[in-house]
């Protein structure tokens, strides 16, 4: 008699479910927490990358393992933040896998919505072919709408074309309402809030009108097409079975969105990335999407690299014990094969120029020890904070390139206010006088070179600026009054004298920068700087040592022979790394900065800056800290070692004291 025959599944082991046919080595090339992750299952998975772990090489090898496994290279999407580190990772993948990996759909979020938007935009209204308006032209369509509402003539504080571009695109990337983010970081604008929203909506109307968008449109409109459209959303989400995000603690709230509007219909999603590394709030990026991940995605696998590769096991020690502050994290522990290696040092100084000498001369002695220049970066928590360091190395020819930020001398408000000091010095100083005299209302390039020439031909330059008439005739009084005051040399010292000059610079400063609150702290540092000087004479032959040069061309420039110091700041050198790190300032209140002690949630970036400094350092790494230095934004003294130091073990850490040679220390 027939019986029912019934199944029963013999599964596979770990080992045997890869496939047969696989073309690679997966397990030879890779360590077991980078195996596991490249060998990943289907559905939802976090691949915790921490410093060093060797990230993009198990991206690549996730992109060939999918390939070899038999997926269709059309349907992966590898998302990036670069088009360079998309193209440089499928061109890897090629490498292991052949040219199959060129059918891999892979760019920036804005690329790939870009695409998507041509090719799908109908049904919100987009023609396939819309225009993309650079920063520029954004700019401009928005001062157009801004003169048609008659906003240009209302107020002379109302925000710049550029700020005002700034401030919509916050809110399309956070998600977040023109109010709160108006409120949030440009209180300063906050009276504006009406006239804002209507331009806003102008801007918008003009924009849909014309087929425009405008960068930040491209996702917001793509956001807005699989929000309202399921057929399309579907048709998207099936043709991409797999998506890849690189760096997915630097999305936004709108790019969280979109990932999981394209994983609708399936949730294959591995992202990648690092919540110890999130750093980039002020760009609107937000530490709550790696941290939510696993709920946006249930059942979510998370993955953990921590094998390191670039540092020593001591500074990984020091690292560690940083980021085991974190309130809130993935416990992870780094660790290393390269076992030995120094004490990363904490060096406390008596005062900022004594930081920027014992740098100076710790560098010079590496190069004695074979460490190359361009192996050396110092690190910092704002472009502020290496002025004076600047001038101590121009002092001793020791060449340097600064990323993030111009060098100091270069920044246009410091060149402002130097230049009423110079023209004290030397009344003769043509281009000084024409920098000065063009910031006067009332003044133009015609009549600055006639004053100019009036000057030269006059030994009281001063008493011709009071003898102006016109409408420009108040002005250049108060201007007169200013240098006569700050020109008493006898009796004022550089620092009173860059005070004189900054409380008349202040309202043309606030007049001419929206961001002037940030660049009011450059100016208070240039007076901390003057304050170490007994004549304005060799302030400003110090402060003019290294004439400005092209910065933003040295950076570009790769190829250059003569080796070049690093100074950076600590956002610019995420994903870089050197032999020899210096991070300074590292005092509490400059790093955390004061202004972070209010709010737990800036406090926490803080100290994750702190870690990515730490963790760009290979051999040796110093943290410097000036003690008894009196902050005049806070009005407090700052003297001891950035907190994020307070439960580090004594024994992780070489503490070096500065000592003035043929001086002594007092210890207490």
């Amino acid at each position: 008699m027939d019986r029912e025959i019934k199944p029963y599944i013999l599964k596979k082991s770990a080992e045997e479910s890869l496939p047969a046919t696989l073309s690679l080595d997966y397990a030879a090339a890779l360590n077991p927490q980078q195996l596991a992750a490249v060998t990943a299952a289907d559905g939802p998975s976090l691949v915790i990358a921490g410093a060093g772990s060797g990230k993009t090489r198990t991206l690549i090898y996730r992109v060939a393992y999918l390939i070899d496994k038999g997926v269709d290279p059309t349907s992966i999407l590898l998302l990036t933040f670069t088009r360079k580190a998309a193209q440089e990772m499928l061109q890897r993948a090629g490498l292991l896998i052949g040219a199959r990996s060129e059918r891999v759909a892979g760019g920036t979020f804005h690329s790939v919505a870009n695409m998507l938007l041509r090719r799908y935009g109908r049904p919100i209204g987009l023609e396939p072919g819309f225009t993309i308006l650079d920063r520029g032209d954004a700019e401009d369509l928005i001062a157009l709408m801004r003169n048609q509402l008659g906003l240009n003539e209302k107020d002379k504080r109302f925000p710049r074309k550029g700020t005002i571009a700034e401030i919509f695109s916050k809110c399309e990337n956070t998600l977040a309402s023109l109010e709160d983010v108006l409120l949030g970081e440009f209180a300063h604008f906050a009276e504006h809030l009406n006239d804002l929203d209507k331009l806003k909506n102008a801007y918008v109307a003009a924009k849909r009108q014309k087929q425009l968008l405008d960068y930040d449109d491209l996702l917001a409109k793509l956001r807005e097409l699989l929000g309202a459209h399921e057929p399309t959303r579907q048709t998207i989400s099936q043709n991409f079975r797999y998506i890849l995000v690189d760096e997915y603690q630097d999305t936004n709230r709108l790019q969280a969105d979109l990932v999981r509007q394209l994983a609708a219909t399936h949730e294959n999603v591995m992202a990648v990335g690092d919540d110890a590394q999130s750093i980039y709030a002020f760009r609107g990026a937000t530490f709550r999407n790696i941290m939510d991940f696993p709920t946006l995605f249930p059942g979510t696998k998370v993955y953990k690299l921590e094998e390191n590769y670039r540092s020593t096991q001591p500074i990984l020690n020091l690292a560690n014990e940083i980021i085991q502050g974190a309130t809130e994290k993935y416990a992870k522990h780094l660790f290393t094969r390269k076992l030995d290696g120094p004490l990363p040092a904490l060096v406390q100084a008596a005062g900022e120029n004594a930081q920027s000498r014992f740098i100076a001369q710790r560098i010079l002695e590496l190069r004695e020890e074979g460490v190359p220049l361009d192996e050396i970066a110092v690190l910092f928590r704002s472009s502020f904070h290496s002025f004076d360091l600047e001038i101590e190395l121009s002092r001793r020819n020791l060449p340097f390139v600064k990323r993030g930020g111009f060098k100091f001398i270069e920044t246009s408000h410091v060149k402002d206010l130097l230049a009423h000091l110079r023209v004290i010095e030397n009344p003769l100083d043509a281009v000084s006088w024409n920098r000065l005299l063009m910031l006067v209302e009332g003044v133009g390039p015609k009549k600055a070179q006639d004053l100019i020439a009036l000057f030269v031909r006059s030994e009281q330059p001063l008493a011709v600026l009071r003898e102006v008439s016109g409408r420009s005739s108040r002005p250049l009084k108060d201007l007169a009054i200013t240098l006569e005051e700050a020109a008493r040399s006898t009796s004022l010292t550089p620092a009173e004298q860059v005070n004189e000059v900054y409380r008349y610079y202040l309202p043309i400063l606030k007049e001419h920068y929206d961001d002037y609150p940030k660049r009011m702290r450059d100016l208070e540092h240039l007076y901390t700087i003057a304050e170490r000087y007994a004549g304005l004479s060799d302030f400003l032959a110090d402060l003019a040592l290294e004439p400005p040069d092209a910065s933003v061309a040295d950076v570009e420039a790769g190829d250059r022979d003569d080796e070049r110091l690093v100074l950076s700041t600590i956002h610019s050198a995420k994903g870089l790394e050197w032999q020899c790190v210096f991070v300074i300032w590292a005092v509490d209140g400059r790093f955390p900065s004061a202004y972070s002690f209010t709010s737990d949630e800036e406090l926490e970036e803080e100290r994750r800056l702190f870690y990515v400094a730490v963790t760009r350092a290979k051999k040796h790494l110093h943290l410097t800290y000036p003690i008894n230095v009196y902050d005049k934004a806070t009005g407090a003294v700052l003297s001891k070692p950035s907190r994020f130091l307070d439960a580090v073990p004594s024994s992780m850490l070489d503490t070096w004291a500065l000592i003035e040679e043929g001086g002594y220390h007092h210890w207490d």
